[in-house]
């Protein structure tokens, strides 16, 4: 099984952040997110 993880804190989630998770999805079994928090970026 191929399988892909994609971390990032995501904040905010962006057109661009699914078009690599698709364009992942295509390629891979199984794409993990992982979310994390980064303390020094500003939340919405």
């Amino acid at each position: 099984m191929r399988l892909a993880l994609f971390p990032g804190s995501f904040d905010p989630f962006t057109m661009g952040h699914l078009d690599v998770l698709k364009s992942a999805l295509k390629l891979f079994d199984k794409v993990v997110v992982a979310v994390g928090y980064n303390s020094s970026k500003g939340g919405l």
